[in-house]
């Protein structure tokens, strides 16, 4: 595009008539040469813009072509989705913006935006690379959801991320850890080394992953190669992916980042060693919080669990991971004691407290108002350290109301106990507590179940519909649970809830019109059910 000066020889007429237009024509009327003459000056302005604005478009030069192409995208030796599956994947990603039927009702229609991340899980794990035409759509769609970019990403793969060095929108991708990356054979040191040394972080994290299954050892002295120069950031991150399996062979490595400069890798070093119960800094911890915690029998009406936090936070607790200042609100001795606790190992506590099991320890009276915070730091242990026993222990029974819980209240805490449990138990749990508590705080616990619904939990949460509906709610108050049970029951339940999806009749007593909408809900439930089936059964 030609530019044309003004003749102050300091603004281009376009700047001219911004400046005027963000001023007002009364402190700066645009120019003469600017404007035609005989209107007002308003006027005369967004005349004079409409002009320029179409000189400028129709003026409009191509970029000059870069001296080099790019280089060719990489292979990807991953089969194409069938036909019907790619032009399915191309219905959902034309479709996720996902629109909003009249007055924001969702109609009966499947929501699509929903059903692509299931779509990308059923696609990676059949081991299928996306369709060159979808990759643009494919990132735009991650750029917009983070929660999709792991999956988008793996499914992209190599050439995902060729592409997305080519447009600045898409420098998410290069960004983030998601595997998506072409990672050289573990076995071709060269090319190891090569990646490691001039990669993108991305690619990096993406070899390291992929050479610690293969070869740990070889993994962990790559990243001790160049730890000492890498980036605070980058050690925390590299340091989190030792969090996948994680074994007594990563102590000594891990050891050495507890006197790191940065505090955060020195908490996330602690943290990962508290999860090995037999690392150093895991008997340190247990002997601290042996000396906090005993049983005391003097009181006559059978033993009671005795708490004497720490009165102070020494140097060797710090380089240990606990952090010394308390969190506004909390006093120091007991954010000192839970840190403690909560990094023991578990199996410290039966032979500290008579030989008893993990119900029984959790059972016990706990002496001057201790017991929550011995029991949220046991829970926070069983978390870590992903113990099935305590976490069941401190979970208590499904049908006990939440309120007088052994180990939490929270619905957040008990979902990360639920998910140390097997995937049939944690289905059971839930869904006995669904039975006896209803749906009103069941959503996190629900976020936690394998995917589709074992048959028991699946049951019950249509029950717990049913029974809200016969109540005479309207079915948005259940709305999350709804849209949970369109991506997680299991698409063979679709002619079982048939029967749901006719309009009863209403009580006297119900919601007006709440009839049809749970019916409008259930054929929504039903559709989507049954569009599932066919995704996986073109994807197959």
């Amino acid at each position: 595009m030609t530019t044309r000066t003004h003749p102050s020889g300091t603004a281009t007429p376009w700047e001219e008539l911004v400046t005027s237009a963000l001023l007002g024509t009364d402190r700066r009327p645009p120019s003469p040469e600017s404007v035609p003459p005989g209107k007002e000056p308003p006027l005369a302005l967004l005349d004079a813009a409409a002009v320029e604005t179409l000189r400028r478009r129709a003026g409009l030069r191509p970029a000059a072509a870069p001296a080099d192409r790019p280089a060719a995208a990489p292979h990807d030796p991953r089969p194409e989705p069938p036909a019907a599956a790619r032009r399915r994947l191309a219905q959902l990603l034309a479709d996720r913006a996902g629109a909003a039927g009249a007055g924001g009702r969702r109609g009966t229609a499947p929501d699509l935006t929903e059903l692509l991340p299931q779509w990308l899980a059923a696609a990676g794990e059949r081991g299928y690379r996306a369709p060159a035409p979808a990759l643009p759509a494919l990132l735009d769609a991650a750029r917009a959801r983070t929660d999709l970019r792991p999956l988008a990403l793996a499914f992209a793969g190599p050439r995902g991320l060729w592409l997305a060095r080519l447009n600045p929108e898409w420098r998410f991708a290069l960004r983030g850890g998601s595997g998506s990356t072409a990672v050289p054979s573990p076995d071709d040191g060269t090319a190891v080394r090569r990646l490691w040394e001039e990669g993108l972080f991305a690619e990096r994290v993406a070899l390291l992953s992929a050479l610690r299954a293969h070869d740990a050892e070889s993994a962990r002295a790559l990243l001790a190669s160049t730890w000492p120069t890498e980036r605070a950031e980058d050690r925390l991150m590299f340091l989190d992916s030792l969090r996948t399996g994680l074994t007594g062979a990563d102590e000594p490595f891990l050891e050495q980042a507890l006197a790191d400069r940065s505090r955060n890798v020195r908490a996330t070093a602690a943290e990962l060693l508290s999860a090995l119960p037999r690392s150093a800094l895991a008997a340190r911890m247990a002997a601290r919080a042996a000396t906090c915690v005993a049983l005391d029998h003097s009181g006559g009406a059978g033993p009671v669990i005795a708490v004497e936090a720490p009165h102070e936070c020494d140097a060797l607790m710090q380089r240990d991971g606990v952090v010394p200042t308390a969190p506004s609100g909390r006093g120091e001795r007991s954010w000192w004691f839970g840190q403690l606790v909560e990094a023991a190992p578990l199996s410290t506590w039966p032979a500290r407290l008579g030989g008893r099991s993990p119900h029984d320890i959790v059972a016990l009276p706990v002496s001057d108002d201790w017991a929550d915070e011995l029991h949220a730091a046991w829970c926070r242990a069983a978390v870590r350290q992903h113990d099935a026993p305590w976490s069941r222990a401190l979970l208590g029974s499904p049908s006990a109301p939440p309120s007088t819980g052994p180990g939490t209240t929270s619905p957040a805490e008990r979902s990360k106990l639920l998910a140390t449990l097997p995937d049939a138990e944690r289905a059971c749990w839930v869904a006995d507590f669904i039975a006896a508590h209803g749906l009103s705080e069941a959503f996190q616990l629900l976020g936690v179940c394998a995917v589709p619904w074992a048959e028991p939990l699946g049951r019950a949460v249509v029950d717990a519909l049913d029974i809200a509906r016969d109540a005479g709610s309207y079915p948005w108050s259940f709305s999350g649970v709804m849209g949970l049970a369109e991506r997680c029951l299991d698409p063979s339940e679709a002619a079982r809830l048939e029967i749901l999806t006719a309009t009863p009749d209403e009580p006297e007593d119900a919601s007006p019109g709440a009839g049809g909408y749970w019916s409008e809900a259930f054929q929504r439930l039903v559709s989507t059910l049954r569009l599932r089936a066919t995704m996986h059964a073109e994807l197959a």
